[in-house]
């Protein structure tokens, strides 16, 4: 390793690398398109060219030991019916149970709710000076969305988000087995009713495998959009030319929301286990290595985006890569779309500018999701 090379550094685990990861990823794209890390032995792809059909070849890079590179490293065999931590044959067969489900048309049918919810959240901040996008907006209206299609009762929803905060798994069965009795129009009785063919003929899930995609549909419906929802905030607080013009059209939110998910990709690290040597910009990638592929990284490649650490709400985007590619493409992608845009909609109805309190500001760390634990704004 040259001198030149051994300057750039790369870590998943650094704060101090994670509260601005835009420059490291930069130089990673320029000069070092292949990163080792030789700390915790992991290899790092940062291009556009090279994130995309790495995240599409589930053969090469897989998900079946984790997506997250301490599960990797750590060797755990991974529980069956977590769909993030799958590959084919299971991970279609439990991702088909759910995609009916999370349809763009069955989302954005639930659009006057999820308004709704954010008007219960903001309604009461109006003339009060200021709220958190995070405490009073991000974290309980996608809480409430998830658990309406899960089919949890209003009043428990608040505390399974706090468990799922203090990274607790829910672990009794009483809305199932209540479901069970008492059948809705909800995720979590399509569960309970849904047959499918396996290895072992045609059946229908256990009540231990509707748990498990409960905690999992619980978690990710909230952890992503909560974090796209602070970006939001800091990202038109930032820029307040565009956030006029959102004000002034409306009909731009959308494109707003795209632009925010690619310039500040709430999952910009995806971890995948090598099954097979690979060569990248003439490096081999040994079989049994972990990498990283750095789709927040990616969407900001000059390559494919001009002038990439830029934002721009006019940007035409064809597609980014925060919500991965290929069959590991997000479930919830058209849900958080629609919570995004809906968010940003009512905000700037109640409140058309604001100004970030950086005095309380508080960012969430782990070495998978960026985003804020806390984010203040005041407003006039």
């Amino acid at each position: 390793m040259t001198s030149t090379e051994s300057d750039i550094y790369y870590d998943p685990y650094d704060f101090e690398i994670d509260s601005d990861p835009y420059p490291v990823w930069k130089r990673l794209r320029d000069e070092r398109p292949l990163y080792h890390n030789d700390r915790y032995d992991f290899y790092a792809l940062s291009r556009f060219e090279d994130v995309e059909p790495s995240l599409v070849d589930w053969r090469t890079y897989c998900s079946a030991r984790g997506t997250v590179l301490e599960l990797i490293k750590s060797g755990m065999e991974i529980p069956r019916g977590s769909i993030i931590f799958e590959d084919p044959p299971d991970h279609d067969r439990h991702r088909g149970l759910l995609s009916r489900v999370f349809t763009p048309r069955k989302m954005n049918a639930i659009e006057p709710k999820v308004r709704e919810f954010c008007a219960r959240c903001l309604d009461p901040l109006v003339g009060a000076g200021g709220f958190d996008f995070i405490r009073d907006l991000g974290a309980p209206m996608p809480m409430r969305t998830i658990g309406m299609l899960l089919g949890i009762p209003d009043q428990d929803q608040e505390s399974i988000r706090e468990r799922i905060d203090e990274g607790l798994r829910l672990t009794e069965g009483k809305y199932i087995d209540w479901r069970a009795k008492h059948p809705s129009d909800d995720l979590m009785t399509e569960l309970l009713q849904a047959e499918f063919e396996d290895e072992s003929g045609l059946r229908r899930l256990t009540r231990a495998e509707v748990l498990n995609f409960v905690n999992l549909l619980a978690a990710a419906g909230n952890e992503t959009t909560t974090r796209l929802i602070g970006w939001t905030g800091k990202v038109l607080a930032e820029h307040p030319d565009q956030r006029r013009e959102l004000v002034e059209q409306r009909g731009l939110v959308p494109k707003a929301i795209e632009e925010v998910l690619r310039y500040e990709s709430p999952s910009p690290v995806q971890a995948r286990f090598v099954t097979k040597d690979v060569v990248h910009h003439g490096q081999e990638v040994p079989q049994g290595s972990a990498i990283l592929l750095l789709n927040g990284s990616a969407n900001r490649d000059d390559r494919k985006f001009a002038d990439g650490d830029r934002f721009d709400i006019h940007r035409k985007i064809d597609h980014h890569l925060a919500f991965g590619y290929g069959i590991h493409f997000c479930l919830g992608a058209a849900l958080a779309r629609l919570e995004g845009r809906v968010a940003l909609d009512e905000v700037l109805e109640r409140f058309p500018s604001w100004e970030i309190d950086w005095d309380n500001v508080v960012q969430a760390r782990t070495s998978t999701v960026r985003g804020w634990e806390r984010f203040p704004v005041r407003t006039a």
